[in-house]
């Protein structure tokens, strides 16, 4: 097995991070120093700062409810970091991102195979959001999101829209780019005042209280996860189903008023 690899089972953090720990001269294998590409075999002692690890540590997925001025990212170093917030005795990561501003779901784990999985935007794991913005929105301005907006030169993928007020609306996403929808809203003319995902694939946010986690339920893994990790476990106890999600129509409009308005509002 890749020492990478090995690491990430082990629930110390993702492929990724153990790379980098591996070219920081982090990591020995059986006392030496190892390298990138390192493979290891049954028996081999894996150390990261002088610290044994063993692979095929239970797996973990959380359920989190962030509260606006937390940090996505597991940098012991970062004030207000969301893994200091979960304060969970094993090693562990979110899945993805929340911006600092933004509220609602995130996952975390301790399987580092499983992050890319969840997070690749071909696998279409639906992220669902309730949006509050500065002004009142027009129905055109969701169609047109809905269809896809142009930001950092490139367009967003379509997706489901559909109005819940005034100055707010409901965004389903297939795809997660970075501050994505502020972005839109930002495309078209409006501020995004408040943001809260409430569902990833079959996980819903439901009642859980702001800053609040609990454990991903059974069913709720058997629905996330792809086929191969279907036999991944939690370590708690499955809660209670939450609330069934509110149905989401497609956004429509004309293609000739979407192109016009396109040409004053896309930049």
């Amino acid at each position: 097995m890749r020492l990478n690899k090995f690491i990430s089972e082990s629930g110390a953090c993702s492929r990724r991070e153990a790379d980098k720990w591996i070219a920081a001269g982090r990591v020995t294998c059986n006392g030496v120093p190892a390298a990138l590409g390192t493979k290891v075999v049954a028996g081999d002692a894996v150390r990261i700062d002088g610290e044994p690890i063993g692979a095929k540590s239970v797996q973990v997925y959380i359920a989190l409810n962030k509260p606006a001025g937390i940090v996505s990212t597991s940098e012991s170093q970062i004030d207000g970091n969301i893994v200091d917030l979960v304060g969970y005795p094993q090693r562990i990561f979110p899945i993805g991102r929340l911006d600092k501003d933004s509220t609602g779901l995130i996952l975390l784990t301790n399987v580092g195979d499983i992050v890319n999985e969840i997070l690749r935007s071909e696998n279409n794991h639906q992220k669902e959001y309730l949006v509050a913005v500065d002004r009142p929105i027009t129905d055109l301005s969701l169609a047109i999101m809905a269809s896809g907006v142009r930001i950092m030169g490139e367009m967003t993928k379509p997706c489901e829209v559909a109005r819940t007020g005034e100055r707010s609306f409901r965004i389903i996403l297939t795809q997660g780019r970075n501050r994505q929808i502020r972005r839109m809203c930002s495309a078209l003319g409006y501020q995004a005042r408040r943001l809260t995902r409430v569902r990833i694939g079959n996980v819903l946010l439901g009642s859980l209280a702001v800053g609040k986690w609990r454990h991903l339920t059974q069913s709720e893994l058997a629905g996330l996860l792809p086929q191969r990790f279907q036999s991944a476990r939690s370590d708690a106890e499955a809660t209670p189903s939450l609330q069934r999600r509110p149905a989401i129509a497609r956004q429509s409009g004309s293609s000739a008023l979407l192109a016009s308005q396109r040409k004053k509002s896309v930049r």
